[in-house]
């Protein structure tokens, strides 16, 4: 450990970020780095545990509590403290293929089981984290590796988003022949198109896909497997198959004049307004703008937050969010202990850039949306909305009841729909007839990862369902994995 008292000697500290009314006016990433002198010291508040939870990546009460992947923590910890940042990236690039995505994106679930949490603030590992993975960019430390022996084996991932990449890059060290499917223009997958600019910005995104083509991977955009690429073609020309393809079929909200235009997926919105941010600057006006509009966000979650933060840097008239779960708590309740993730009350990017215009958090909780009202050219004019209260059915269960007298209208010319998503798509799995679970997901067992169609395994959302992009580079690890064991009956991979 860097310094057996330093959990309790120095304050955890953050880096600061751009003001938001000054960064709404791009689309750059917005946080800023902490200097080397202080991000030593910050990797001095680790503890070194003996029985860490900051990697367990355990689930405890349905939540997981720890890094999936994983990672070393206490180790780079340690040799970032002691300015030993060469070898700091070695450890943590020994766990995880892509800490520049995750140090972005990641809701940090390390932190939320980091022993020092419990007794102050959890160490500051997310951004460490990235600092590791940046400077070792910077330093020229990564570079192109290809295997010193190919097999003969040819593999096909579908899918390249980040349990997709994770596959084939670990296959690819493996010395197999792979070749990436991506149905989009660009590859990436959700972290490519799902998540907007400011958050991960694209160049990121490109730096690691340009390295791992170096490396021999070939990345085929514009084929969708089982349209544009017939899906049993696959099964003749490779010898293993991992579907990576996400869960990818938005819930919907079938309510009275959802038939209306102006109402969006989030996805649909958030991904047009990056192919044309990526092709043009917004120039070519193919993405679907929030301009002088007043825009509702239905959903909570990080979803939800990107569709708030990219209609403001659209200028949009307003703004508001809905939630149909009531408010978290500001801190841990008692059924939410140590080492889970904290479940507590948060302000995120979004908000915080919409109080900084509007005055006031954009979000309402209990409410849901209940009708869609048009005028007369078939455009979405406004929402009606109802507050709900949780009771418990006769089952025991927490539903939502609505509350009389509660309704309001809201004007809208704009509704994003960002509630989640409810599996994968059919076509890939039916031509290929992989068996499906109850919540109609690729049918794999975690830690085997192969499906009812010898040769195929999938991972990550089409297997899990939606979760997080940490998650899926762990399934994608997991399946390459077993992929390698099942082509050369052994495998070293981890």
């Amino acid at each position: 450990m860097g310094k057996p008292t330093g959990f309790m000697e120095y304050q955890r500290e953050l880096p600061a970020d751009r003001a938001p009314l000054e960064r709404i006016n791009d689309w750059n990433e917005f946080h800023f780095s902490l200097s080397e002198e202080k991000l030593l010291t910050q990797g001095s508040r680790c503890m070194g545990c003996g029985t860490p939870f900051c990697h367990s990546g355990t689930v405890i009460s349905g939540m997981i509590s720890g890094c999936p992947n994983h990672n070393l923590i206490p180790e780079w910890n340690d040799l970032v403290s002691r300015g030993l940042w060469k070898e700091a990236a070695i450890r943590l690039l020994k766990t995880n293929n892509f800490p520049e995505f995750t140090s972005r994106v990641c809701p940090a679930l390390c932190e939320g089981a980091c022993a020092a949490g419990f007794y102050s603030a959890p160490v500051t590992i997310k951004n460490i984290e990235n600092a590791i993975i940046e400077r070792a960019f910077a330093e020229g430390w990564i570079k192109v590796s290809t295997p010193l022996v190919r097999t003969c084996k040819k593999v096909a991932v579908i899918g390249s988003g980040p349990s997709g990449l994770a596959c084939a890059d670990q296959l690819n060290k493996a010395g197999h022949w792979v070749t990436v499917f991506e149905r989009a223009d660009r590859v990436g997958g959700l972290l490519m198109y799902g998540i907007p600019n400011m958050k991960l910005d694209k160049r990121v995104v490109q730096r690691r896909v340009d390295l791992m083509a170096a490396e021999g991977i070939t990345f085929l955009t514009g084929t969708e497997v089982g349209k544009d690429y017939p899906a049993e073609k696959l099964l003749q020309e490779f010898d293993a198959v991992v579907l990576c393809g996400g869960s990818t079929k938005p819930r919907d909200l079938p309510i009275e004049g959802r038939e209306l235009k102006g109402i969006y997926f989030a996805v649909d919105f958030l991904g047009a307004n990056t192919r044309s941010l990526l092709d043009s600057g917004l120039a070519d006006g193919k993405n679907i703008s929030a301009a002088g509009q007043d825009v509702i966000v239905i959903g909570g979650g990080d979803t939800g937050t990107d569709c708030v933060g990219t209609v403001l840097r659209h200028k949009c008239k307003s703004v508001n969010q809905l939630e149909i779960l009531p408010r978290l708590p500001l801190k841990r309740d008692a059924n939410n202990p140590w080492p889970q993730f904290p479940r507590v009350f948060k302000v995120d990017y979004g908000q915080e850039e919409a109080e900084a215009i509007y005055g006031s958090d954009p979000r309402h909780y209990c409410i849901t949306a209940n009708k869609f009202a048009g005028e007369e050219f078939g455009s979405v004019k406004a929402v009606h909305t109802v507050q709900v209260e949780w009771v418990r059915d006769d089952q025991g269960r927490l539903t939502p009841r609505e509350i009389p007298g509660s309704g309001r209208v809201w004007p809208a010319q704009l509704v994003l729909l960002a509630m989640g998503f409810t599996g994968p798509e059919n076509t890939l799995l039916d031509q290929l007839g992989v068996e499906r679970d109850g919540a109609s997901n690729a049918k794999a067992e975690y830690g085997k990862f192969a499906t009812n169609i010898k040769g195929v395994f999938a991972a990550g959302d089409m297997r899990r369902g939606q979760s997080l992009v940490v998650c899926a580079i762990n399934e994608g690890r997991g399946a390459a994995r077993e992929c390698d064991r099942y082509l050369m009956g052994s495998t070293k991979l981890k």
